[in-house]
């Protein structure tokens, strides 16, 4: 797998462990205990709810200021926020506020593109040169929509402002638009032939922006809002575009620095667009995950493709749209996660044998170092606890 690859559901097996204090420190909510404390509101069922409890347990911590964290399923649910609102006051955090998704984004072009596929507009076997006449130099082989939704394209990644933390912030109210990105991109070789590796890279997913606006002649976002956030009523999720704030209540993001926390929760994050732009809340990322397992988002024809890794690719782990990890025991999980300075996301779904929805799981974390290649040591003990 690619070092670039933060996926929470396979990093969750690579490093290490990390438990919070006794589940004594926990009060249910309507019982607060003294200072920071996680509030809970769980149903029956037989989930590990000591494990969910632990792993917000501490919070604030060097790792992170705040998690929300939602587990539905066969056996039960369980919801639990832990952590502060914001450094400064020290206010506890709020369950239902709003975040930075980041790639989640990518489970919502995905599936916009696969009901493009459904609708008979798109084809994922033909060239995304087809749709997008004169984008690409005429010397590139051909690309076509899967090894764009899969990450098997070659396309390299576009220029940035850099990869460290300093210029990321000295850029941080810089708009990109995604004619600019492609353009970088394109403007290199291939890293390698179309359809031969796997490179989870964002540029894929801002191509795929690009043509359903071709295909539908409208913008990106609206058809993200007409086909899925206005069906399922998802009230908290929008497109910010170069809006540098985020409109609703919320919880602050932090990045650690050498000088202390840094509050980064004003950032232009135009540059996501169809790859990350995306604002939600763990509520709509919970109706969203359900509506998309369940089969009402994308038909069961095409939503497939979104369950399986690419065949003949040594370590592939991404589908169109998700990662795919299988346990030792033999269990398959499915999710995707997503990291914007301050807010580490993540969605997951195990399947029964028929196929169907036996949990699932959103965090959003409040990471003090998201973009940290090696995972935010918090969403470990998440995950295992939503596995057990």
């Amino acid at each position: 797998m690619n070092s670039s690859t933060r996926i929470a559901l396979c990093a969750a097996l690579a490093f290490a462990v990390v438990t919070g204090p006794a589940a004594s420190a926990f009060a249910d909510a309507g019982s607060p205990a003294a200072g920071t404390s996680v509030r809970a509101a769980q149903g029956a069922g037989s989930l590990n709810s000591t494990a969910l409890r632990q792993a917000l347990a501490g919070l604030p911590d060097d790792d992170a200021t705040a998690a929300v964290v939602r587990v539905a399923g066969q056996d039960g649910t369980w919801r639990g926020v832990g952590g502060v609102h914001d450094m400064g006051t020290g206010r506890e955090a709020i369950a239902d506020g709003q975040f930075r998704a980041g790639s989640v984004t990518k489970v919502f072009t995905a599936a916009v593109v696969l009901q493009l596929v459904a609708e008979h507009r798109v084809g994922l076997d033909r060239p995304v040169q087809d749709y997008l006449k004169g984008l690409f130099p005429a010397d590139r082989p051909p690309i076509t929509v899967a090894q764009l939704l899969n990450h098997t394209s070659g396309i390299q990644p576009a220029d940035g402002a850099g990869d460290s933390f300093a210029d990321q912030y000295a850029h941080r109210f810089d708009s990109t638009t995604p004619q600019q990105l492609v353009t970088s991109a394109l403007s290199k070789p291939l890293e390698f032939t179309p359809g031969t590796q796997q490179d989870y890279l964002n540029i894929n997913y801002t191509v795929l922006g690009l043509l359903i606006e071709k295909v539908t002649g409208t913008s990106y976002e609206h058809q993200v809002q007409r086909r899925i956030l206005d069906p399922l009523h998802l009230r908290d999720t929008y497109f910010p575009g170069d809006d540098i704030r985020i409109r609703g209540p919320h919880n602050h993001g932090y990045q650690a620095t050498a000088d202390g926390l840094v509050d980064v929760t004003e950032w232009n994050v135009s540059a996501g667009w169809a790859a990350g732009n995306i604002i939600s809340s763990t509520a709509d990322l919970e109706r969203f995950t359900t509506a998309l397992f369940g089969g009402k988002i994308v038909p069961r024809a095409q939503f497939r493709h979104m369950l399986e890794v690419p065949a003949g690719i040594p370590d592939a782990v991404q589908t169109m749209g998700m990662s795919r990890m299988v346990l030792p025991d033999g269990t398959v999980t499915y999710g995707k996660t997503g990291e914007r300075y301050g807010y580490a996301t993540g969605i997951g779904a195990i399947l029964d044998d028929h196929g169907r929805i036996r949990r699932t799981l959103v965090y959003s974390v409040n990471s003090t170092d998201a973009k940290s290649k090696q995972g935010n040591a918090r969403v470990l003990p998440i995950v295992r606890a939503w596995m057990s």
